[in-house]
């Protein structure tokens, strides 16, 4: 069986551009794997770690539980590793200004690519609040999953897997069968 590299996706009326000059098509997905890649192997090589965002989150809250009740940090461990020995600021890492970069860089290619709007995508038979509720409910999940795999799906599935962390494998395959195992729940919201 051959496989062929998809076409672009065209643009459909949903991604409009407001200036009235039309959405860009998506870029091809294995040139973005590619690019992917590179910039997995450039964060190796330039900072000496790899790609993640969870760490940057459970990084703010270990600030903000710090600053507003000190004495709630002390004698917690999954705080006190991210406040460290107090001399150092927990939003000086390098994940926090990865993952402002990620929402940056995602900003500017939305607007370069005419697809910037203020929006909630959904099925025709799911509501707003529906919609609304299911991507809350699903991503307080993928916190507790990236809390209890010790790593979100950047971090376990890009980094790790390209390490060949069996881990991040078998975190893999559990995302994956997770999400076909769910997908015919809450596939009538979507058709």
């Amino acid at each position: 069986m051959a496989t062929t590299i998809p076409e672009l996706v065209e643009p459909t009326a949903a991604h409009a551009d407001p200036r009235g000059r039309g959405a860009q098509p998506y870029m091809n997905p294995y040139v973005a794997g590619i690019g992917l890649g590179l910039v997995l192997l450039t964060a190796f090589v330039v900072m000496g770690r790899g790609l993640g965002a969870s760490g940057a989150f459970s990084a703010a809250v270990a600030w903000a539980v710090n600053s507003l009740a000190p004495s709630s940090v002390e004698g917690n461990e999954f705080l006190e590793r991210y406040i460290g020995d107090r001399s150092t600021h927990p939003l000086k890492t390098w994940v926090i200004f990865e993952v402002l970069g990620v929402f940056i860089g995602a900003f500017i290619s939305g607007l370069l690519a005419g697809r910037t709007a203020v929006m909630v995508e959904k099925g025709p038979r799911a509501s707003r609040a529906m919609r609304l509720w299911l991507a809350f409910g699903g991503g307080a999940l993928m916190a507790i999953g990236a809390d209890l795999a010790r790593g979100c799906t950047s971090g376990q599935a890009l980094t790790g897997g390209a390490l060949l962390n069996a881990g991040s494998w078998a975190f893999m395959v559990c995302v994956f069968g997770g999400a076909y195992a769910v997908a015919y729940f809450v596939r009538k919201e979507w058709i």
